[in-house]
């Protein structure tokens, strides 16, 4: 069947095969570096606890910090990113989350770490829905899925790799110095992604140039826009910090006062933002003022798609294993298992690390071999792995035996990572291409907050009850129901992929 597209136009739209594949590449090691700064707190909840004389409750809170700000902020950058410029929107990203990364190697207090944490969100929230939006741009069709996966494989090693390495050197250091080695990376490739070509808006300006626009507008702005968040942090600052010298006030009373300001100030700097770009984009001329229209009218029908009610509901359901098990398996690994730190990231980084990369790679290309036969082959790659993968998590919690701690961590990992590609695909392929960001950061929003927001501090909160073993085993349960969910897709996606074509 002939493309719909002129060849000179999809050569426009797609880019050069080479640019393409170092723009992935890029992509894939950005989104590396996203998740070892989002994982290297896992691999020090045990010295945390011990040195800020943290619960279960609250190293949950940690975890879960930066993916509530991170659900919250997705879908204002998402829309910024379709608006404007997602290479931008990336580049930001990369920096605030770095810097903040870094910065959390200096706190004193639980609450100090849990705002560093969140602001960790507030980066990585432009930073997913942008990328994936880009990569859409630049493999088309059948490729994508397989091009998503390989851009998974970023999240599936940083994932492992914050574990592994902020074990080592947290080892070697202390944990402060851990936080502070991970955040100074990303500054560089912050540098490099400013000057990525979007196919589908205008080429990058030159590195100079994006500079003297930065000094010359972008600083005066930011300190327009973000002047509430400021100045609410600070009070709240202020007040946490005077509640702090009372002996008799809980620490979590002082760390409330700080979130109730910090969250008013960051939902007036979002209510200011998101107006004033559209307006900046309706003055800019009527192909942006389209893209905005566009966005509204298919927000609506994005909410009354059949498949992404699927895929939305199972989305939460699964990553509140996957990221409740990445959470607390360090953890769960030194108090059952007796390991040191060092033998955790070790142990669970090669083995996690092995399964979880081709597990990526696996499911992006059943997703993509499926598909090019039956419609639903991506939804079904997307599902079946956490049916099958369900067991086989619990078996691993519950044995006791070394000899099968290591194949089922491998399975479980191997399984619980197939629906990296897929998943994102099928959100994708039943959404107009205009809003595909935007799309994407409802999605991020949704199984954020319905999801893995929440798995950190329940097990966290039934492990200080119960012992972490049994609060884990909350874990393989959810994903074997949002695997089963996600299956439901099954019986729309059809329909829906043809509603997008017409």
């Amino acid at each position: 069947m002939a493309s719909a597209h002129p060849p000179e136009a999809e050569r426009t739209a797609s880019g050069s095969g080479a640019y393409a594949a170092y723009a992935l590449a890029l992509l894939t090691l950005i989104n590396f570096l996203n998740y070892t700064d989002r994982n290297v707190v896992f691999a020090v909840f045990e010295p945390l606890k011990r040195d800020l004389a943290l619960s279960d409750q609250q190293l949950g809170w940690l975890a879960s910090a930066y993916i509530i700000v991170l659900a919250v902020a997705a879908l204002p950058l998402g829309a910024l990113a379709d608006l404007k410029s997602r290479r931008g929107v990336i580049a930001w990203g990369v920096g605030l989350w770095s810097a903040f990364t870094a910065l959390g190697g200096l706190v004193q207090r639980f609450w100090q770490l849990f705002v560093c944490r969140a602001l960790v969100g507030i980066g990585e929230a432009g930073y997913g829905p942008a990328s994936q939006a880009l990569i859409a741009e630049y493999f088309r069709g059948q490729r994508r899925a397989f091009a998503i996966g390989v851009y998974s494989v970023g999240m599936a090693f940083g994932g492992v790799a914050g574990i592994w390495l902020g074990g080592e050197l947290e080892q070697a250091y202390g944990w402060r110095a851990a936080f502070l080695a991970m955040g100074i990376p990303g500054f560089v490739l912050a540098v490099l992604a400013a000057q990525l070509r979007e196919p589908l808006q205008r080429r990058a300006a030159s590195l100079l140039t994006t500079l003297r626009r930065s000094v010359a507008r972008g600083v005066r702005r930011a300190a327009f826009y973000l002047r509430p968040l400021v100045i609410l942090g600070l009070v709240g600052t202020a007040l946490g910090s005077v509640l702090a010298l009372f002996e008799g006030v809980p620490s979590e009373v002082d760390a409330a006062v700080f979130g109730v300001f910090a969250a008013v100030g960051f939902a007036w700097t979002i209510w200011r933002l998101v107006p004033a770009a559209v307006r900046r984009t309706t003055e800019a001329g009527e192909v942006a003022t389209t893209a905005f229209e566009d966005f509204l009218e298919a927000a609506s029908v994005v909410l009354r798609t059949p498949t992404l009610i699927w895929v939305f509901v199972g989305g939460a359901l699964v990553t509140f294993a996957v990221n409740g098990l990445i959470a607390w398996a360090s953890s769960f690994m030194q108090r059952v298992h007796g390991m040191t730190v060092t033998d955790v990231g070790r142990n669970f980084g090669l083995w996690a690390l092995a399964g979880s990369s081709l597990g990526a790679l696996f499911g992006g290309r059943m997703g993509d071999a499926l598909m090019r036969r039956w419609v639903g082959g991506r939804v079904l790659a997307s599902g079946v792995g956490f049916v099958l993968g369900g067991p086989v998590c619990a078996a691993l919690l519950l044995v006791d035996r070394p000899s099968l701690f290591v194949p089922l961590l491998f399975a479980t990992f191997f399984l619980y990572t197939w629906y990296n590609g897929p998943l994102a695909s099928v959100v994708l392929d039943v959404v107009p291409a205009a809003v595909r960001a935007s799309v994407l950061g409802a999605f991020v929003l949704f199984s954020h907050l319905a999801g893995d927001a929440l798995a950190p501090p329940l097990i966290g909160t039934i492990s200080d009850r119960v012992g972490i073993r049994t609060a884990m085993l909350v874990l393989p349960a959810a994903g074997v129901l949002g695997g089963l969910v996600t299956l439901g897709a099954l019986r729309t996606v059809g329909r829906d992929m043809a509603r997008v074509r017409a």
